[in-house]
């Protein structure tokens, strides 16, 4: 039995295969770190207040340029001017003048924050309400007419504080609002975005009644930088082939042996398939297509690859246990796969509910009502109490597994030296791919949640977390190192431990061969120390 290249390759070239693998990995974090600039852009906007002098809510207002509209600076001068508050449109143009939004922004975000003056006679009431009426345009260059993209009455309820006291001196000083999410397009697929917003008033129904002396209109736009897309795209690109080839390699070793594979194999091969499925470079064409579904798209990569690696990690540890009795069957790990892909769909269904609507109304957002806002919470504090769970239960496997092979090894039958030498080799290079395992899993957790907490920083108040290049590149590096790593070391090889004894040596090992294999290796599987766990496991 051939064994595994990880015990079958010698020290010298495990140890430069090694290195390279670490270079690869340092130089994924330096792309992002001095190539690639930061992953996200956020321009500050404040929202030009137009009139709608005929009463057209059909008509768009430009802040600026040719078809500048009729202008006021603040509400006071609309009321002398016997203007009405539905004839006041608040008018944002992105990008600002003499810039163009590019399609390797990707996506673009857009948060919403009032203004809004303390008056003793019109104060903001308990949960109050803002009802917006949104239309957003696009067009692609400076002369043509804008073309409706969407429209939305939507309704923001408004967090507010007011730090001072509430007496006629302090008229005019702001309450502190909250941010509230506004819009959230998953492609940028033109040059210019105009957005009209109103604050229609009907006292009757109670529509945008106490909700205070609304000043301007805040908004910050959000996108993905271009040079960061095209430093993420070149590394899918050049990965991509790589993890392809040695996944085809990999399996083509696997059913050229006389054994079928067993399921620490097949898990292997699958993770090969969903690290090649999260690398293929779609987002290519999202550069050339309108294609706003592509956030969606990629999350539930991202959440197959999690899904993926997660349930890899435990097989892996599990298969190599000494007192798990029944091995090499899926269902053996229900009980600690089951969790994972339960919270892998509840994580799909959430993101379904926020990202498949906004595919149809880029206005929508769970976080606008307290229901969804506590959902969303709590589904983002769960799935972080979940990640450091499953961490520390993937410790206390692997913690398990050591026990058990240093238990092994101090009952192993009686070898020469060489012999004995070399089993105390194949133990030390499996703890080290072990401990290589716990600090990629360690990584991945606090890539998730980081990522989550990132995903939500506009709702976590004044708590922010900014995740630079380096980080995002660093971690994608060593996903794809992490996966080849293994598809490499566990692949099988051609080479025999003992072919390269001299002839006088051939008795003994011989000898030693045949007590080994009654002892240890009769049991099928990619690695002795699998062997091992699987006779000890038996007997």
């Amino acid at each position: 039995m051939a064994g595994a290249i990880i015990e079958n390759m010698s020290t010298k070239k495990l140890v430069i295969a090694g290195v390279i693998l670490l270079l690869f990995q340092v130089f994924s974090f330096l792309v992002g770190g001095l190539i690639a600039p930061s992953p996200t852009t956020a321009v500050h906007y404040v929202a030009t207040k137009c009139v709608d002098v005929d009463k057209h809510h059909s008509d768009w207002f430009m802040p600026w340029g040719l078809k500048k509209c009729d202008k006021i600076h603040d509400f006071r001068e609309a009321e002398a001017m016997k203007v009405q508050a539905n004839d006041i449109v608040f008018a944002l143009h992105i990008p600002p003048p003499d810039k163009e939004m590019s399609p390797w922004f990707q996506f673009m975000l857009v948060i919403l924050q009032f203004d809004i003056a303390f008056n003793f006679n019109n104060q903001i009431e308990e949960g109050a309400v803002a009802t917006i009426d949104v239309r957003l345009g696009y067009r692609d260059d400076t002369v043509s007419e804008w073309t409706q993209m969407a429209h939305s009455i939507e309704e923001r309820k408004l967090s507010c504080n007011f730090t001072a006291a509430r007496t006629s001196d302090n008229e005019g000083r702001y309450y502190d609002c909250e941010l509230l999410p506004f819009m959230e397009i998953g492609s940028v697929a033109h040059k210019y975005y105009l957005l009209n917003i109103r604050l229609p008033v009907n006292e009757r129904k109670k529509v945008n009644v106490g909700i205070g002396e609304i000043k301007d209109i805040r908004l910050v736009s959000i996108h993905q930088n271009g040079g960061f897309t095209k430093v993420w795209f070149a590394m899918k690109t050049f990965l991509t082939p790589s993890i392809l080839i040695i996944m085809v390699w990999y399996w083509r070793r696997i059913t050229l042996m006389a054994r079928p594979p067993v399921l620490l194999e097949k898990v292997i091969f699958a993770l090969g398939i969903s690290m090649t499925f999260i690398n293929i470079p779609v987002e290519w064409f999202s550069v050339g297509f309108n294609w706003t579904w592509m956030l969606l798209f990629g999350d539930i990569r991202q959440g197959i690859f999690y899904t993926m690696l997660l349930s890899f990690w435990i097989i892996f540890c599990g298969e190599h246990m000494m007192d798990q009795m029944e091995r090499n069957r899926f269902t053996v790990y229900w009980k600690q796969i089951g969790p994972i892909a339960f919270g892998s769909f509840c994580l799909f269904i959430f993101d379904m509910c926020e990202r498949g609507v906004q595919l149809t109304n880029p206005f929508y957002s769970v976080w606008v009502t307290d229901v969804g806002t506590e959902l969303a919470m709590a589904f983002i504090i769960v799935a972080g109490i979940c990640a450091c769970l499953y961490f520390l239960f993937l410790c206390f496997m692997v913690f398990q597994v050591f026990r058990n092979i240093s238990g092994k090894r101090s009952s192993l039958p009686a070898m020469s030296k060489a012999r004995r030498l070399h089993y105390e080799g194949l133990i030390f290079r499996f703890k080290f791919l072990m401990l290589v395992t716990l600090a990629c899993a360690a990584m991945t957790v606090i890539f998730f949640i980081i990522s989550q907490v990132n995903e939500g920083h506009w709702h976590w108040g004044d708590h922010t977390v900014q995740v630079n290049s380096a980080f995002f590149t660093g971690i994608y590096g060593m996903w794809n190192l992490y996966v080849f790593a293994i598809m490499f070391l566990y692949a099988p090889s051609h080479k025999r431990y003992g072919d390269d004894q001299s002839n006088g040596d051939i008795g003994v090992n011989s000898g030693e061969d045949v007590q080994l294999t009654t002892t240890v290796t009769h049991v099928d599987g990619p690695t002795k120390i699998y062997r091992m766990a699987r006779k000890e496991a038996h007997e």
